[in-house]
């Protein structure tokens, strides 16, 4: 941590933006200790003196630093749902995409839980941006695969499937033996559900 925090010093000419930003991702480290800890730590650094650039002098108050936190969590994990990939074109695809969401959740569980542990913070035109980005996401890839489909709607339902997979192995309702375990169950509820002929 005292190494990010020295590269963090060394960069002085910043937007305020981007300083905000560098904040954000200075601190998701700290909230993988856990939250309350985390953000604890920077603020006994910051009224001791400690931390050069105090992050509560870059925000409101805890929740605006907490919206910068998800913002940064919902754009890495955008990063992960897109990096190296095409866009899906069949629903195999899709349960690969799924995969990724739970490993993002299962690898970073306090960073996941502060990304949907409360309301979206509505004055966070970043928090905003970023959840926007990841639904937009999934819209497309709906739209691709179903397209004659209500991809709207669509995304909607897969994000809701990947996300409470995610919750339930979080919250340990769900077990295995293994990361392939959890990928291929994963894997296989996505394609049960789009496998399903009403009617």
């Amino acid at each position: 941590m005292q190494g990010l925090l020295d590269r963090w010093r060394q960069q002085t000419r910043t937007t305020q933006r981007d300083r905000r930003r560098q904040l954000a991702i200075y601190s998701v480290v700290a909230v993988q200790a856990g939250l309350a800890a985390g953000l604890a730590w920077i603020a006994a650094r910051a009224r001791s003196g400690r931390l050069g650039d105090a992050p509560y002098r870059h925000f409101a108050d805890r929740e605006a630093l907490e919206s910068a936190l998800a913002a940064q969590g919902l754009r890495d994990l955008t990063t992960d749902l897109t990096e190296g990939r095409t866009r899906p074109a069949s629903a195999q695809d899709l349960g690969d995409l799924a995969v990724v969401y739970v490993e993002f959740a299962l690898r970073r569980p306090a960073l996941f839980r502060l990304m949907f542990g409360n309301a979206c913070d509505e004055g966070s035109e970043e928090r905003a941006e970023a959840a926007a980005e990841i639904h937009e996401l999934l819209r497309l890839a709906m739209a691709n695969v179903f397209p004659a489909g209500d991809a709207e709607s669509l995304a909607s339902a897969g994000w809701a499937l990947a996300h409470g997979l995610a919750y339930l192995y979080l919250d340990g309702k769900l077990g295995a033996d293994s990361n392939a375990e959890i990928a291929e169950h994963v894997r296989a509820a996505v394609a049960a559900i789009l496998s399903v002929r009403v009617g």
